[in-house]
């Protein structure tokens, strides 16, 4: 991943992107094991629903909360590492995502949810959840890494037609 500015506009929309993406593997995870353990999903969301005040009856309320956290998280996520140059340089996303989304477990788990006198942390093993985190980093970090290498490539094209000359810059290297 390469270090370059980046426009307020930009950073919101890459970020609201790699939540979103985050926010479905975490959902991706908890469905995978609810099938293979005989539970249920709609307990999860419905259980995010009512930790956030909401009654707790609709599981699409659940998701929509979900998401929208998500989103929430992939923009400071995001903010925070574009204003640290060490960690907005190349091979660093993943290093950071998987570190920041499992502190961001340790939080959720064992200090926020046990404050508000949450069942939620019962419903799905630690494991399932920390799993469930680290997917989100993991994704994020993709995401991120396929956005650079395409700002990478434009910006690499657009040098080059700036000089006269018109190179792409694809996955395979330069063409």
């Amino acid at each position: 991943m390469t270090s370059y500015p980046i426009r307020k506009a930009d950073l919101l929309w890459q970020g609201i992107l790699i939540g979103v993406v985050g926010g479905i593997a975490e959902i991706a995870v908890v469905c995978s094991f609810t099938a293979l353990s005989g539970g249920n999903a709609a307990t999860v969301a419905r259980g995010i629903a009512y930790v956030v005040g909401l009654d707790g009856m609709s599981a699409g309320e659940g998701v929509a909360v979900h998401m929208g956290l998500a989103a929430m998280l992939g923009v400071a996520l995001l903010t925070v590492l574009r204003m640290m140059p060490l960690w907005a340089t190349a091979g660093h996303a993943l290093p950071f995502m998987l570190f920041s989304l499992a502190m961001v477990w340790v939080i959720n788990f064992f200090v926020v949810l046990p404050a508000m006198g949450s069942g939620f942390t019962y419903l799905l093993p630690n494991a399932v959840t920390l799993a469930s985190k680290l997917s989100f980093g993991l994704t994020a970090a993709i995401v991120l890494s396929l956005k650079d290498s395409g700002s990478s490539a434009r910006s690499t094209e657009d040098n080059a037609i700036g000089s006269g000359t018109r190179i792409m810059v694809g996955s395979a290297g330069i063409l």
